[in-house]
């Protein structure tokens, strides 16, 4: 290449500022495998003061075990925020460093991390990158470029199930605890969905990998297939009016910060054209709209926290907002939770929570059809099929809805419930297609307690207790269940009119802290995670059935973890 020529590129990667993409310095007649490493830099949104930047570098030498990328800026530009790397600014000068779980690079590999920076006048782009000291050339990351990921295939083919015909994307990072604990292994391969829980989950908090590596992840594990990656949306404002130990970081009014610092974010990644051929599963807002009909008014079970958020109309409009902008991207598919049989399964919840659920899938330019279906039993523990009675067996002349247990329910189990709650929306307004999920990811309640037939007939709550699956000391008991154990495993279209079982809650991630212990994260503590609680109008006051010693919610717990595998069912091999 003539020094003109050079010249004439590494003068248009500065013009690209205007552009936003990089483009190519010809490494030179020996080829590109003579280059230690390439960097694609593109800046993908720009405004008057501000702009986003992904920052994909490969590289070409000897394999390594960290790496500190290098660039210095020829104008005013300053790195305000990043994701999936560490990076740091002195003057012009900036490094990009790994995370702890990026910091392999093997030869031929590429780690890619993007960041947010302010700037006035131009814009332009790096003229020269360094890895680990070593000069870089920059590669315009088109078709064929060494930095490239394996061909995904073209934008994804909407369907009717997501999970018929595709693999599920296996979170790294859960899979990696899971392998750590004994006998983990069995399921370490298993897919988890990945819980975006607060604003600083979109760009990886703490040293966890952020809604880009996810999904870049997701594209090299899809390979040539098809591949569904679950996302759990989940940081309303005012979040979980009826429990401590899952509120969030937005205050009651924030719906201004949950649109534009947490949804419109992820609708711009999750909207990338890098990911186009992803079926992208996003559970909405577990737990918030079942609230506004069980937990407000004159009812018992009412919270003072749940009043103000269905006055103050928020969790609709929230759960609006986020089915109209998720819903604008087309290989997204959303589903709205569903709470679970133990909580929506009466008469007077039934059909008033549908009803609520078309108000919200209405609301704040959203409609019935950016709702693809819903998911019941979201991190909860509800069995998915009692075989051992029916609602409609009797005992001594008593029906089994009047046994404790049951106490009037007109649903045993998951399944029963979300078939039925499935018609009933339909009833409501949503589409005759719509598919139910079902997260069986802690429902097994195997092991040596596990009832083989049903109980005796002395009495109608005899027999439904020595025959049912579910062991905990009430339906409304949710957090760090003793007994509990692994459900069916993660499976398409397993019954009619359910897209999936799916482990939505990964196993072995905590409910809640059993006492009270500071994070950043706004997380309490609530007393129904605590061993020792004697229960409260939503559990007819019974005992927690708490497991001890438990961290925040979503921190690992190795001792539940083991239970789980421990008391699996179908049991683990």
């Amino acid at each position: 290449m003539s020094r003109t020529r050079t010249a004439l590129l590494a003068a248009m990667a500065l013009v690209a500022g205007a552009t936003g993409t990089a483009f190519a310095v010809d490494p030179g007649s020996a080829g590109i495998a003579a280059v230690p490493c390439t960097v694609d830099y593109k800046i993908q949104n720009q405004w008057s003061t501000g702009f986003t930047a992904a920052v994909t570098v490969t590289n070409n030498s000897a394999a390594k075990s960290s790496w500190s990328l290098k660039w210095s800026y020829a104008g005013n530009q300053k790195v305000t925020s990043g994701w999936n790397a560490k990076l740091s600014q002195s003057g012009a000068a900036v490094t990009a460093a790994n995370e702890t779980y990026n910091a392999q690079l093997a030869t031929g590999a590429a780690v890619s991390f993007g960041f947010q920076g302010s700037y006035s006048g131009s814009n332009a782009i790096p003229a020269t990158f360094t890895l680990d000291g070593v000069t870089c050339n920059v590669d315009d990351g088109g078709p064929g470029g060494p930095t490239d990921p394996p061909d995904p295939g073209g934008p994804s083919t909407r369907v009717n199930n997501p999970y018929e015909g595709a693999k599920v994307y296996v979170n790294p990072e859960w899979s990696a605890n899971a392998a750590a604990e004994p006998g983990g292994s069995r399921v370490a391969g298993q897919p988890t969905g990945v819980w975006l829980d607060r604003i600083a989950a979109i760009n990886g908090a703490g040293g966890k990998m952020g809604l880009r590596a996810h999904l870049d992840e997701a594209l090299r594990q899809k390979g040539s297939g098809e591949l569904v990656v679950q996302f759990v949306i989940y940081n309303l404002p005012g979040r979980d009016c009826s429990a401590l130990a899952s509120n969030g970081e937005l205050k009651a009014d924030e719906i201004g910060r949950y649109k534009t610092e947490y949804i419109d974010p992820i609708k711009a990644i999750l909207a990338d054209p890098k990911y186009a051929s992803l079926r992208i599963v996003t559970t909405v807002e577990i737990d918030s709209l079942p609230n506004l009909v069980t937990n407000t008014g004159s009812r018992p079970t009412a919270v003072p926290q749940c009043d103000v958020m269905k006055a103050n109309g928020n969790y609709v409009k929230g759960v609006g907002y986020a089915l109209n902008k998720l819903g604008d991207v087309p290989n997204v598919y959303n589903y709205v939770d569903a709470g679970h049989h133990g909580w929506i399964g009466w008469d007077d919840n039934f059909g008033p929570t549908a009803t609520i659920m078309k108000e919200a899938a209405t609301a704040e330019g959203a409609t019935v059809n950016d709702v693809h279906g819903f998911i019941t039993n979201t991190a909860n523990y509800s069995a998915l099929k009692e075989n051992n009675f029916t609602i409609n067996d009797t005992v001594g002349g008593k029906s089994v809805r009047e046994s404790k247990w049951v106490d009037w329910n007109r649903y045993l189990d998951e399944l029963s419930y979300a078939q039925a709650f499935r018609n009933q929306l339909v009833s409501a307004g949503f589409d005759s297609n719509i598919g139910m999920l079902i997260d069986t990811s802690r429902n097994g309640w195997g092991g040596a307690a596990r009832p083989t037939g049903p109980g005796a007939t002395t009495s109608v709550d005899t027999y439904v207790d020595g025959g049912r699956y579910d062991r905990r000391f009430n339906a409304g008991n949710w957090c760090n269940q003793s007994g509990a154990g692994l459900g069916e495993r993660p499976k398409a279209a397993p019954a009619a009119g359910i897209d999936a079982y799916v482990w939505m809650k990964p196993p072995g991630e905590s409910d809640g802290s059993s006492k009270a212990i500071p994070n950043d994260e706004g997380k309490g503590f609530d007393r129904m995670c605590d061993p020792t609680y004697t229960g409260n109008p939503r559990n007819n006051n019974n005992m927690s059935g708490a497991l001890a010693d438990a961290p925040v919610s979503g921190h690992w717990f190795s001792a539940q973890f083991r239970q789980l595998m421990q008391n699996a069912y179908p049991p683990l091999s």
